[in-house]
């Protein structure tokens, strides 16, 4: 009888220390870094940055905007022409181990299948997969236009675009050895076009959650996990953020469809908007991302800190942390970091001290 209750007794002693140690986990900060992944030539001054900015700032996950930006061999007709070798990515991979840095590449799906008046890789060499064919592109890109083209996307519903973008998923995880996988999905304007033969008529959150539905499913195959940005889960109209923060097309009814395990990575710029409140409420893990209003980085870092203090054991643990975000590619960033090129405006500047500022108020909140 003594016996048992010893062992009674170290059986619930070791679940207390373990439901200490999940809660001690599950409220571990997500101190994150998004920016363009390097071109080759940028490459090792990147991994200096690395080893002597990110890390001893603390930065744990650095989400890596890849895109064609890699030597794929599953399908090298969609490289970029200066593309990032299989040995240049091990050596990131291998330094962002050295100092416990979750790296995370992103390839934009969905939306973001063109640029200015620039159509991506993806189209340019499979432009049956446009899910707006008819819209040109134009010699001289303004907005706003008669198209209302922002960005191209690609149809959701086309038989064959899953087996190429999966293939190349498929090959940059491995690449990069990671666990996450960012899809992008932002800032998506054309999906449910009336002039598309697949995709007329149908709901367009459905046709979103579907996608992102598809794209999760397909990762957690292998145990992979995806994130995606949050604005086309926010209402524009209701919320008044309007169509860049959020959705005025309707995307926004898919966050009560797509799994609650996808990783949604809410970013405002000009105001520490509270709907990372309102996306945990629904269920999701989510992540705030400032970019260049150092201001607006410390106001939605405190509105962080409150959440967790405040919240319930429920949805504190659901606030994973702040990523700070880069607009521009790596090169340029650490031009303007080290004073090696001016900044050519304040954008430019912007995430440089945004960055710096935020990272300071994270380590001394520690």
């Amino acid at each position: 009888m003594k016996n048992l209750l010893l062992i009674l007794l170290t059986l619930i002693n070791s679940t207390v220390l373990l439901a200490q140690g999940t809660a001690s986990d599950s409220l571990a900060t997500v101190r994150g870094f998004c920016i363009a992944a390097p071109t080759p030539a940028e490459h090792a001054r990147f991994l200096t940055f690395i080893e002597k900015e990110l890390a001893p700032r603390g930065v744990n996950t650095l989400v890596l905007r890849v895109d064609y930006n890699y030597q794929f061999k599953s399908h090298p007709e969609l490289r970029d022409p200066s593309a990032l070798s299989p040995q240049q990515v091990k050596q990131m991979v291998q330094l962002c181990k050295k100092y416990d840095i979750e790296l995370i590449p992103q390839i934009n799906l969905l939306g973001h299948q063109s640029w200015a008046s620039t159509i991506s890789n993806l189209l340019r060499v499979y432009p049956q997969f446009d899910e707006t064919p008819h819209v040109a592109m134009p010699e001289k890109y303004e907005w706003p236009n008669a198209d209302g083209l922002y960005c191209k996307s690609y149809c959701p519903l086309h038989p064959e675009v899953h087996g190429v973008v999966f293939s190349l998923v498929d090959e940059i995880m491995e690449a990069f050895e990671a666990k996450a996988f960012h899809a992008g999905m932002d800032e998506v304007f054309y999906i449910g076009d009336d002039k598309c033969p697949r995709c007329s008529g149908h709901d367009k959150a459905e046709l979103f959650a579907g996608e992102i539905t598809k794209i999760r499913n397909h990762l957690a195959q292998k145990g992979r996990r995806l994130w995606i940005w949050g604005d086309r889960l926010l209402d524009g109209k209701a919320t008044g953020l309007g169509m860049w923060e959020a959705s005025m097309n309707n995307t926004h009814r898919a966050v009560d469809i797509i799994p609650k395990d996808v990783v949604i990575c809410d970013w405002h710029y000009n105001r520490a908007e509270p709907t990372a409140a309102y996306l945990t409420m629904k269920g999701f893990d989510v992540i705030t991302c400032p970019w260049n209003k150092p201001a607006v980085a410390t106001a939605q870092y405190e509105a962080f800190k409150d959440f967790r203090a405040t919240a319930n054991p429920t949805l504190a643990p659901r606030y994973l942390g702040l990523m700070q975000t880069v607009w521009s590619g790596a090169g340029n960033f650490m031009d303007i970091y080290y004073n090696t090129k001016p900044a050519a405006d304040e954008r430019q500047k912007g995430p440089v001290d945004s960055f710096v500022q935020l990272f300071q108020i994270m380590n001394a909140g520690k």
